[in-house]
């Protein structure tokens, strides 16, 4: 199972400095690496791996800073993926000064589409708040949906893997015209990262998705999908206002008969497969959301609930059997610990029924 720190061989290190060769001849290879294989790579993450190489970028560039932005430019459109996020690193290590804010937001437009520049515009937006989201207002009007995205992505206030905006946090105001300026966008590449600002924004301040949430719906098909997958969170703990919104009644006529499981022991690497019976018996169609939560096993013999969904649609009157399964395969986002899990089915954020089984770890 490859991590993502591990992504960084001495093979992609030589490509990278290649590919800046062919625009900086007098880029020094072996010093590259040696800076970057230096005492300590070992034990570095993936972050601060790229910091690492950020920092050699910084050592066996041009000191000019222009001059180095120029040739990263150049290079950037063959440095594809998550693995080159050190290129849009290098501006944010070295482009925060007022006199370089200029150039600097030029070229994390320029290298967005290749390695995204969501992480590095966060320094900017914190440091320089009212002039960045000016900038972030601008990118809305790309032609480029990597731009575009990158005006809502970077401006999100709990962006995985990112720094807290706390201003944000506290209050998202300043950021909601950008959101507004993208809710009908043609890209679903786009109208993801505006859903999952509205989700963040959703878990500290519930009632203003909502109301954006009521005034947006019915307006355009893009919009409708946005405020539905950004009312996810809400519609998890069942808030009553969202459950409202997308059609879903408190359910006193449904019930969750029969929860069985396949088997009640498994091991890391197969599949939890399990079925119950949906029973309306309300008289007429029943608009449901079905999840299952998963209690994960954690280190500390306690349990981390984990939330999925397993379907969303109407059910019709009397007896509707659902089977699914859930992957135990190992995967670089989790950790499996060995133990007593448990599965519970939810119904319109309401809990059912609970079963246990016990998860073996090889």
């Amino acid at each position: 199972m490859e991590l993502f720190k591990d992504k960084y061989t001495p093979a992609l290190v030589d490509r990278t400095a290649d590919q800046l060769r062919q625009f900086y001849p007098q880029l020094q290879t072996q010093q590259f690496r040696e800076l970057i294989f230096a005492e300590g790579w070992e034990t570095l993450e993936f972050k601060a791996r790229i910091r690492r190489i950020t920092e050699a970028l910084t050592q066996v560039l041009p000191a000019d800073y222009e001059e180095a932005l120029h040739i990263i430019g150049q290079a950037a459109p063959q440095l594809r993926g998550v693995e080159f996020l050190f290129i849009p690193d290098f501006i944010e290590v070295n482009g925060l000064a007022p006199d370089r804010y200029e150039l600097s937001m030029k070229y994390l437009a320029l290298v967005t589409p290749y390695s995204s520049s969501e992480f590095a515009v966060r320094p900017f937006i914190q440091r320089y708040p009212l002039q960045t989201i000016k900038q972030l207002m601008e990118w809305t009007e790309s032609s480029d949906e990597h731009i575009r995205r990158l005006a809502s992505e970077g401006s999100r206030p709990r962006l995985p893997w990112g720094a807290k905006l706390g201003e944000f946090i506290a209050d998202p105001t300043p950021v909601l015209p950008i959101l507004h300026a993208l809710r009908q966008d043609s890209s679903l590449y786009v109208r993801k990262s505006v859903a999952n600002h509205l989700n963040d924004i959703s878990k500290d301040h519930a009632d203003l998705v909502l109301d954006l949430a009521q005034s947006w719906h019915g307006q355009h098909p893009h919009t409708d999908w946005i405020i539905r997958h950004a009312s996810r969170s809400l519609l998890k703990k069942g808030h009553p206002a969202a459950l409202s919104l997308f059609g879903y009644n408190k359910q006193e006529a449904v019930d969750i008969e029969n929860l069985k499981l396949e088997r009640d022991t498994i091991a890391t690497g197969e599949e939890l497969h399990f079925s119950f019976d949906v029973v309306n018996t309300s008289g007429e169609p029943q608009m449901l959301r079905i999840e299952y939560e998963i209690g994960y096993m954690k280190a500390n013999g306690k349990q981390a609930p984990k939330r999925f969904k397993c379907s969303d649609r109407m059910y019709a009157e009397g007896r509707t059997q659902v089977a699914t399964k859930q992957s135990f395969k190992l995967i670089t986002t989790r950790k499996f610990y060995a133990g007593l899990h448990t599965l519970t089915i939810f119904v319109n954020g309401q809990e059912t029924q609970t079963a246990s089984f016990v998860l073996e770890v090889d």
